[in-house]
């Protein structure tokens, strides 16, 4: 099981977040979010991290000049909102948002992340996780309203490949709670 925790703002929170078990990192950029880095914020964040720890920029942005600005960071993986259509291979590993009314999954990606939620906190779709876990054909990663009091059962309901978390763990937009960090990647480990 994959954990990342995503929406980190800091360099102590992503240090703290890596040694309590955290598999990933996910920086929100050039996005709307209260959760919102700049990029060399995410630098900053990123070159804090151990090598083995993925790096992932996050981001809602439509426009392709600033995607490209973004993959020219090259974090190990970028997550998408919008559907960008590539032209070649990305320089870069591509993990594609999906929700409840999307007809088709994407297949030009290396992984899908369901998320209706993105960072409020509302619950997933337990019959949409289900259907992307039979069509995807590649990993998947389950958010949307996850915390330590049910990523247990939300694990054992969808059997993802992982999951990814932000407000269910945290104090405050952008800032982790140490205690509740713990207790998810425990919850998760555990299962």
């Amino acid at each position: 099981m994959r954990i990342k925790i995503c929406g980190i703002t800091t360099a102590r929170d992503a240090v703290m977040a890596e040694s309590l078990g955290a598999d990933a990192i996910g920086v929100v950029v050039c996005s709307n979010s209260p959760r919102n880095v700049t990029l060399a914020g995410a630098r900053k964040i990123f070159t804090a991290l151990r090598p083995v720890t993925e790096k992932i920029l996050v981001t809602n942005t439509p426009s392709y000049s600033r995607l490209g600005i973004i993959m020219a960071q090259r974090p190990d993986a970028v997550q998408l909102t919008h559907p960008f259509a590539f032209g070649g291979q990305p320089p870069v590993k591509i993990i594609r948002t999906v929700a409840p009314g999307m007809e088709r999954l994407p297949g030009d990606c290396d992984a899908v992340v369901i998320d209706a939620s993105r960072g409020t906190g509302m619950p997933f779709d337990r019959a949409f996780a289900a259907r992307v876990m039979q069509e995807a054909g590649m990993p998947v990663f389950l958010a949307g309203g996850l915390s330590p009091e049910n990523v247990g059962d939300a694990i054992q309901a969808v059997l993802p490949s992982g999951v990814d978390v932000s407000s269910g763990v945290e104090k405050s937009p952008g800032i982790k709670d140490r205690e509740k960090v713990r207790a998810f990647i425990r919850r998760c480990r555990e299962g």
